[in-house]
C-alpha cells in the first residue's frame, strides 16, 4: 500500500486512489481561504486543489494539463491537481499559499501542518 505524507501525517491508501479523496477523508484541507466555496468538487476545472507532489503518481490527463496551463498557474511551478491525480506509490505532498495554491510559501508540507 502506498503511503501519502501530508500535514505531518502518513496515510496508507490503495494503489490508484484519488489523492483529493485520500486527503479530504483524513480531514486535510486542500483549499486556501474562500476557495473552498468555489471548488469544482473534483472535476478538474477550478484549479484550487493544486499541490506539489514528490513521488509516484499518474501522468497528467488533458483536463489537468489544460487547467494548469491557465493563469494564475504556471507549468514552471510543478503543481498538480489533487483531484486528477492517482497515487501509484509513496508520495509527499505540499500545499502552497494563494487563493489557487499558486503561491511560493508553503501552507503545509509533508512533515508539518500549517499549525506547527
Amino acid at each position: 500500500m502506498p503511503i501519502v505524507q501530508a500535514q505531518g501525517r502518513a496515510i496508507a491508501c490503495e494503489t490508484g486512489a484519488n489523492l483529493r479523496h485520500v486527503l479530504l477523508q483524513q480531514g486535510i484541507e486542500l483549499h486556501n481561504q474562500h476557495s473552498t466555496i468555489i471548488n469544482c468538487r473534483g472535476l478538474g476545472t477550478c484549479g484550487t486543489c493544486a499541490v506539489e507532489i514528490e513521488g509516484e503518481v499518474s501522468p497528467q490527463n488533458w483536463r489537468e494539463q489544460t487547467r494548469l496551463a491557465l493563469p494564475p498557474h504556471s507549468a514552471a511551478q510543478s503543481r498538480r491537481l489533487a483531484c486528477q491525480t492517482q497515487v501509484l506509490g509513496n508520495v509527499r505532498v505540499t500545499k502552497y499559499n494563494g487563493f489557487w495554491g499558486q503561491g511560493s510559501q508553503p501552507v503545509w508540507t509533508a512533515e508539518k501542518s500549517g499549525d506547527s
